[in-house]
């Protein structure tokens, strides 16, 4: 294989449409990822490979793939040896890093770790809540989940399970009894990969329009043509953390101001900007926010 192809790991699975919608608004356009396991992207530098997160950051170590997309907690469980790249504050449903909890029944007597002691945990990220435990001093037995986690709860004294919202833990009527760490999405490298100039600046190149296209994310555009003698008003109506382009139009009398505002202010702030005499407004979707 030449030098000149990245290896690229796109996580399969629960993160797979999230991470694939959020390269096309990076600029990356990947196509038959729900038919295969090797997509195709239209960058020939590139060559994407399909795997579990779970697996993801194993590959990447190994150097069977220069570069891949995975969990923090899977990097954690793995004890991979990997450069982090760049944290990607995107999951498979919001924006929100993920917590690995410890929860129980409702009904269950368990306060604390130490209250489990002698007890059965299960989980898919057994090495990390052995560690846990050990570090509290307290013996347990932790079993692989093969799933379904949160029915097991009924079965043994506690689970180890991943939430976004906790809207599955409480419909399935189980408490949290302590946060153990939270997982955020992260794009890491192969060191030696890393070491290479080439796939070291493509790796960079990624992480700067992935990281941009999810700050573009919940943002617009807004442009509106404003007269000169208005804009101290104008200026008081947008938002106060907002540095705003100002640009002279032909006629001198007139003055057109470009900003970046948050889409969920934009209803309330358009009407306002334009009693304030504003003309012209024009709002637009973002792909990508470059600081």
């Amino acid at each position: 294989m030449s030098n000149n192809v990245l290896r690229l790991g796109i996580p399969a699975g629960s993160l797979q449409k999230a991470t694939i919608e959020l390269f096309g608004k990076a600029g990356f356009a990947i196509l038959g990822a729900d038919r295969s396991y090797l997509p195709r992207i239209d960058d020939e530098q590139i060559e994407p490979i399909c795997l579990r997160a779970q697996e993801m950051s194993r590959y990447v170590a190994d150097g069977v793939l220069d570069t891949g997309i995975t969990g923090y907690d899977w990097i954690m469980e793995n004890g991979s040896d990997v450069v982090d790249v760049s944290e990607l504050a995107y999951s498979k449903q919001t924006s929100n890093p993920a917590r690995w909890v410890l929860a129980v029944p409702n009904e269950s007597k368990v306060k604390s770790a130490k209250d489990l002691a002698g007890g059965i945990i299960a989980t898919e990220l057994v090495k990390v809540v052995e560690k846990y435990f050990a570090e509290k001093d307290v013996k347990v037995k932790v079993e692989f989940s093969w799933g379904a986690t949160e029915v097991k709860a009924r079965l043994i004294d506690a689970i180890f399970e991943l939430t976004e919202t906790g809207t599955s833990l409480r419909a399935n009527n189980l408490r949290i009894i302590d946060t153990v760490i939270t997982s955020t999405t992260r794009l890491i490298a192969n060191k030696h990969a890393w070491e290479d100039a080439f796939k070291r600046e493509k790796i960079e190149n990624i992480a700067i329009l992935l990281n941009a296209a999810i700050e573009a994310r919940g943002k617009v555009g807004l442009k509106l043509n404003i007269k000169k003698d208005a804009i101290e008003s104008i200026l008081k109506i947008l938002p106060a953390e907002k540095s705003p382009t100002v640009s002279p139009l032909a006629n001198s009398d007139y003055i057109a101001i470009e900003v970046i505002i948050d889409e969920k202010t934009e209803r309330t702030l358009v009407p306002a900007l334009k009693r304030a005499g504003a003309s012209g407004i024009i709002t637009y979707p973002l792909n990508k926010v470059i600081h």
